[in-house]
């Protein structure tokens, strides 16, 4: 991604974030809302209406121009040991995580559960301490994770998540609107396994841009969703012991 196009990506994430739409920053612009959408199309702006946009949307240009050479730099797409016990050694901090992890804003937190704005802040710079989000003026937040991170092969996310979440998951009967329960099975090389993974990694990626998008829809409109992906080398265990035994010479 070129330096013009990562600069914008960020100042657009800075507009949901204030929930700031194209024309609610042309009325501040005073101009139309076409020439506004054509600016961010054709990555066509000088510096000085790079600045009227930053001072529209109450950030500053020097803070995004940090941002974006932040985002430069790859974000981890794992947690460590110490992160990953912080949160599941506390369900609100877990809470508040996986709802920066959705890109909720603090207001859309505290809207949505029993949680004070207080209790909310305390949290996320909890978070910041931690190092899975930077958290900045107006509480609002940069995540440093990847948006397609995966949790530690056995580690305290997935044993979490295992013992109290799997089984919740699965009792649904994914027969709404939008869901669906696929096992599917093949033999494949590790290559063709491989290929897989990162299917499955741009597919995660994929449901980040549309969250990311949706974001400026009406919250009614909008539904949780998660996605649960699991690839392995697996055989079902009454299967297994049905295997003909294989004779040595």
């Amino acid at each position: 991604m070129s330096s013009p196009e990562r600069l914008l990506q960020v100042l657009r994430a800075e507009m949901r974030a204030a929930g700031v739409t194209y024309r609610e920053l042309a009325q501040r612009l005073e101009l139309s809302e076409s020439s506004v959408k054509r600016m961010f199309s054709l990555k066509d702006m000088t510096l000085s209406r790079l600045a009227e946009i930053c001072k529209a949307i109450g950030l500053s240009l020097d803070d995004l121009l940090r941002q974006a050479a932040d985002a430069s730099a790859p974000d981890s797409d794992t947690l460590t040991l110490e992160q990953e016990t912080a949160l599941v050694s506390d369900p609100v901090l877990m809470l508040v995580a996986i709802s920066c992890l959705g890109h909720w804003t603090l207001e859309q937190i505290i809207e949505t559960y029993e949680l004070s704005e207080a209790d909310c802040i305390r949290h996320l710079a909890q978070l910041d301490r931690l190092g899975l989000i930077e958290l900045k003026p107006l509480n609002r937040y940069r995540l440093r994770v990847a948006r397609a991170f995966r949790w530690m092969p056995d580690g305290p996310v997935q044993r979490f998540l295992r013992k109290y979440v799997i089984a919740d998951y699965f009792a649904g009967n994914f027969d709404g609107r939008g869901e669906t329960l696929m096992l599917v099975h093949g033999r494949l090389t590790g290559a063709s396994a491989q290929e897989m993974v990162q299917k499955i990694q741009q597919l995660a990626a994929d449901l980040a841009r549309l969250h990311a998008e949706d974001q400026r829809l009406p919250s009614d409109t909008r539904d949780g969703f998660s996605l649960l992906v699991g690839l392995r080398s697996w055989e079902f265990a009454q299967f297994t012991a049905m295997r003909r035994e294989v004779e040595t010479g």
